[in-house]
């Protein structure tokens, strides 16, 4: 046995004894099974601690949108370690969190001018719902507290941020949550129970029913609406034609804070800073976080209209929250040379002279018998996978649960793809690459979907 095979035996045991992982199921990983272990990223690729080279068609997990391995955005973590590597926002600013929260407040649209920072984005997310719950008893409307959100959505695992997801299953083992969170239709037109033949009332009918659940709770009791430009889990559902000048149209009405949840959306995922941008809406709240700093550093943001900021900046109120890590002077510099970078290259420029190429690229699975849907904007695509192409029937259960933890999973990293194949909803595989991503980069993930996708047809 080798020096190399030692350190790599020993490595693999501590990762199995020690090493808690992320959403896996544990026990899956034996003498067997190893844990996968990636040592280094460059450009479009992360390598393992084998050498072999993998796409990563998901960036990281939907964060890093100018590739791995940017010495400039190291060098600005390892300046400002060596400066001042910490200090926290709590009643004492530090340059660089003054510095991003106006370059942040000067890309927002509209009025949203005030940046708090969080570490990530579930914290964002819970952020925004603490200032919606406060802002309301500030101004004179107690009562105002409930939140409403889309079936199938993820936005975090906190507690509040959990609430608000649309996932039975993500929620069950950690019940009671917070209540008083209630779902409505997502925008996933392939599985529309009305108008799937006309996005345009499609839309208007999904955006309406937003209206309804108000109505059936109380206006008088709802404070917020979080949604995400392009819903993430389920697999991509873009907005149909008019569906968020309609949102906009009821939080209006009913005096309701509507949040963009841009966690993944924003920073380029879809060509613009901000997925409410490219779609043309006003949010009174933006939660981002990931591609702020394109993963290099944690960090998270609420970015709020000075409407809801008022209330605030009376001198006997405070907003009772924060974090330790929220607005790191290592995170906020990262996340400053990111966006440097992202400028001086033409990031989104390039992504939206690419993205026609991308879909494109990836509708050619549709000739596949398991490829149902091909969905998404921007660098941010779901492929549903079906049973039948004609009825649209989707695998149950444990159908699901062999095809895509069974065999894709592991078939595509196999084969050198690193995405997501994913049951939170109908089965799907997200991609989601760097946004530094060309032609030959999509030519390679279609050729691996396409070879993997074809193995696992004939295995249903």
């Amino acid at each position: 046995m080798t020096l190399h095979q030692t350190a790599t035996e020993q490595s693999q045991r501590a990762a199995r004894d020690h090493l808690w992982l992320h959403f896996s199921k544990m026990g899956e990983y034996g003498a067997g099974s190893p844990v996968p272990v990636i040592v280094r990223g460059e450009g479009a690729y992360v390598y393992d601690a084998n050498g072999k080279r993998y796409l990563d068609a998901l960036a990281g997990l939907f964060t890093n949108q100018v590739g791995h391995g940017r010495a400039e955005l190291a060098e600005a973590a390892a300046k400002q370690a060596a400066e001042l590597a910490f200090f926290p926002l709590w009643s004492y600013a530090h340059p660089n969190a003054i510095e991003l929260a106006e370059r942040l407040a000067g890309l927002a649209p509209g009025d949203l001018n005030r940046v708090f920072f969080t570490s990530g984005g579930g914290e964002a997310v819970e952020s925004a719902w603490k200032l919606a719950k406060q802002y309301f008893k500030l101004v004179g409307k107690p009562t105002k507290h409930k939140v409403i959100s889309r079936a199938v959505a993820y936005h975090g695992t906190t507690q509040g941020a959990l609430s608000i997801t649309g996932l039975p299953a993500l929620k069950a083992p950690f019940e009671p949550l917070v209540p008083s969170t209630f779902r409505v239709p997502n925008t996933n037109i392939y599985r529309a129970p009305v108008f799937g033949d006309d996005p345009e009332a499609f839309g208007r009918w999904a955006a309406d029913q937003i209206g309804v659940a108000i109505e059936q709770e109380g206006p008088d009791t709802v404070a917020a609406v979080f949604l995400e430009p392009v819903q993430n889990a389920g697999g991509c559902f873009p907005p149909p034609p008019g569906y968020f000048e309609r949102v906009r149209q009821i939080c209006d009405e009913y005096d309701v804070l509507f949040v963009s949840d841009e966690v993944i959306c924003a920073f380029g995922r879809l060509g613009h800073t901000f997925g409410a941008e490219r779609y043309g809406y006003q949010p009174d709240i933006i939660t981002c976080a990931k591609g702020i700093t394109s993963g290099y550093a944690p960090l998270g943001a609420m970015i709020t209209s000075d409407r809801l900021a008022e209330p605030f900046l009376r001198e006997d109120v405070m907003f009772a929250h924060g974090y330790t890590f929220g607005g790191h002077p290592v995170s906020t510099a990262v996340a400053l040379a990111n966006l440097d970078l992202i400028e001086r290259e033409g990031v989104y420029e390039h992504v939206r002279a690419n993205e026609a190429a991308f879909r494109a690229t990836l509708e050619k699975l549709l000739d596949l018998p398991i490829v149902g849907d091909v969905r998404g904007d921007g660098y941010f695509y779901g492929i549903e996978l079906v049973k039948d192409k004609a009825t649209r029937e989707s695998f149950d259960d444990d159908e699901s649960e062999r095809l895509l933890r069974g065999f894709l999973s592991h078939a595509l990293l196999d084969a050198g793809l690193y995405c997501r194949a994913d049951d939170r909803g109908d089965p799907v595989v997200q991609l989601s690459p760097p946004l530094i991503c060309d032609q030959a980069h999509f030519d390679e993930m279609e050729q691996i979907l396409r070879a993997t996708l074809t193995e696992a047809w004939k295995r249903i």
